[in-house]
């Protein structure tokens, strides 16, 4: 999706895809892991995600990339944080305490400013990207994380037809091939939730999976 289509989504709130509680496969997963205290960890388009919170209470130094300024004003203003706001290249990057907010284009990020990253932490960007932008997504995180990171993406999958993304849907098959090159991949949970998620149903969805996956950079 362009930039537009996301800086109106907020503008007019049309947020139903910002969880109002932390990721269920986030808790039960990143402790295997097994990150040290401080380690660095990438979340691309976070929004103003609650995971990010969490992932700092875990000791964990957490970088997100966000393009709309308002999400990332709302997130500080959420958590009563006051951010240090400065002008990094491309980007506005707001700091409180462990938590670093990079707003603008995920795909300027450059492996420079992301510095020494140990992990990444993946729920709601592949599944915002349409097919045509994904394979660009996957190899500018090859390219930005080193060999030895470890990651958590979680997907949803539905028969795409029913729905029109964002969300995305991504089937396992999809999702291997992308991550085929310079990449480990375990698939760690499969769950139908389509009983739980009525706007879905609303939407006339007739299957809805969420799939976790282990990502090691090779």
């Amino acid at each position: 999706m362009h930039e537009d289509f996301w800086q109106a989504r907020w503008a007019r709130n049309e947020i139903g895809f910002h969880a109002n509680e932390v990721n269920p496969y986030l808790q039960r997963y990143w402790p295997d892991l097994a990150m040290p205290g401080g380690a660095r960890v990438l979340v691309p388009l976070c929004g103003k995600s609650l995971d990010l919170a969490w992932l700092a209470a875990q000791s964990c130094r957490v970088v997100g990339v966000e393009l709309a300024q308002k999400a990332v004003e709302d997130f500080f203003a959420m958590h009563e944080l006051q951010a240090q706001i400065s002008q990094e290249g491309a980007f506005k990057v707001y700091r409180a305490g462990s938590l670093e907010i990079y707003c603008g284009d995920f795909f300027a990020l450059t492996a420079r400013q992301l510095g020494d990253c140990q992990a990444l932490y993946d729920r709601a960007a592949l599944i915002a990207l349409p097919a045509e932008m994904r394979a660009r997504y996957v190899e500018h995180l090859r390219e930005l994380l080193a060999p030895g990171c470890q990651g958590l993406l979680v997907t949803l999958d539905y028969p795409q037809a029913e729905m029109q993304g964002p969300p995305f849907a991504l089937d396992e098959d999809e999702v291997r091939g992308l991550f085929q090159s310079g990449w480990q991949m375990r698939l760690v949970e499969a769950r139908d939730v389509l009983g739980e998620n009525v706007k879905f149903r609303q939407r006339g969805l007739t299957r809805l999976d969420e799939r976790a996956y282990r990502l090691i950079r090779t």
